[in-house]
């Protein structure tokens, strides 16, 4: 069990974590309200130079590969949707702050762990379309996919050692890695997704994807088809690019996640098809 000093150490790390920008915090806030418009979201966003021109260079990116150059904050609004730019600006947001409490030296590989999450993402929003899922709720699968590890880092920044050393026990013993953190640290990284998701406040269906996809029987009724959804990209996700979050064990069994989604292995084959082109596109998330 991880000793009191690094458990104090571990919480003071995510109380220290840099805070959301107040533009995206005032998102997050809007994101509550059903009757948001366009005209709210453009209000927020255009006092925030820093967060327009994210907005801009991935609304011209190859991940949405719009027709035209967009070159207007009104325009990225009206072409993407207000959902579309809800969740990006949350995602954008989130890594930016994360990426600022990285240990270079630490446990995970960074950019592999982050290929990871892209990955995830991408494949969850692949299989969300092709489940016919509203097109102005897909981009939320992608979201929910790429942060759904984030409670990896506390533990990568400040016991590196300790955790190369867990992560290599899951690996020989093909234990899943959150066991293992259980059984050795007394606490895993879904439990500390917990403890980030509310120090900033993020959105329901974020926390139950990052608290529960390792207990899918926890998840709100509602969130199923999400967290099931982000559950089986992420072995997929692991098989393709195995071990690139830290993750070396199968899981979870995605039979009855495939019932709630209603996929089949052809949906999933042609997602490992396309992995890789839909990463590529997706990387400029992380070069914001």
């Amino acid at each position: 069990m991880l000793e009191d000093k690094y458990l104090i150490k571990i919480n003071k790390f995510i109380q220290d974590m840099p805070p959301l920008s107040v533009s995206v915090s005032r998102i997050l806030e809007l994101s509550k309200n059903p009757k948001v418009d366009a005209k709210m979201l453009n209000d927020v966003i255009s006092v925030d130079p820093v967060l327009t021109g994210r907005v801009l260079k991935l609304a011209n990116s190859a991940y949405y590969s719009l027709p035209n150059r967009v070159t207007s904050l009104v325009r990225a609004i009206v072409m993407l949707g207000i959902n579309t730019i809800k969740n990006l600006v949350i995602s954008t947001g989130v890594i930016f702050a994360v990426n600022q409490k990285v240990n270079e030296s630490g446990a995970l590989d960074m950019k592999s762990f982050w290929r990871h999450s892209v990955g995830v993402g991408v494949l969850a929003k692949f299989l969300a379309l092709k489940q016919n899922v509203d097109s102005k709720l897909v981009e939320e699968y992608f979201v929910a996919g790429l942060l759904h590890d984030i409670g990896k880092l506390p533990f990568d920044f400040v016991i590196a050692e300790g955790y190369k050393n867990i992560i290599e026990i899951s690996q020989k013993n093909k234990i899943p890695l959150h066991q293992v953190e259980s059984r050795y640290l007394g606490i895993n990284h879904a439990e500390l997704g917990e403890r980030i998701v509310n120090l900033w406040k993020l959105p329901t269906n974020l926390r139950e994807t990052i608290i529960f996809h390792h207990h899918i029987d926890e998840v709100q009724p509602q969130f199923k088809r999400l967290v099931s959804t982000v559950v089986i990209a992420n072995e997929i996700s692991n098989k393709i690019w195995g071990g690139s979050s830290g993750d070396y064990a199968v899981d979870n069994d995605i039979s009855e996640m495939l019932k709630v989604t209603g996929l089949n292995e052809n949906d999933l084959n042609e997602a490992v098809l396309n992995a890789d082109a839909g990463v590529k596109k997706a990387e400029v998330f992380l070069n914001i």
